[in-house]
């Protein structure tokens, strides 16, 4: 059976706000994932359905905080939580050094991300 921990995922990056350690599991995908600062998630949704991530994702909270915002309401998890996100959400971190562990369907997964990568790029270009 497979198994990953955050020292030994061969996938993911440092992208300065934010590191990714992840790893992929057939159709899944398995991220640890460390917020060095703030950061809201809207401008980075951009061009997706409604503006929200389409993902689901399942999870458990190391330390910190984690919000997703959805259309009618917000859920807070703090440390020690596992969660369940649907799809229609957007992710909000205001609490630096928050770290947590996410399974994703990895299709829908890619197709965020590029999204989100897209954005982050231009972000940084008008920066």
């Amino acid at each position: 059976m497979p198994k990953v921990s955050r020292d030994t995922t061969t996938q993911g990056g440092d992208y300065g706000a934010v590191v990714d350690r992840s790893e992929e599991f057939g159709d899944y995908t398995v991220d640890f994932l460390t917020f060095r600062e703030d950061v809201d998630h809207r401008p980075l949704l951009k061009g997706l359905p409604d503006d929200r991530c389409q993902c689901p994702h399942w999870g458990y909270v190391f330390r910190g905080e984690l919000t997703f915002h959805y259309a009618d309401h917000d859920e807070i998890y703090h440390e020690g939580d596992a969660f369940y996100a649907p799809a229609g959400h957007v992710p909000v971190h205001t609490e630096p050094g928050s770290e947590y562990l996410q399974i994703s369907p990895s299709d829908e997964l890619r197709r965020t991300s590029e999204v989100i990568m897209k954005n982050f790029q231009s972000l940084r270009e008008q920066g």
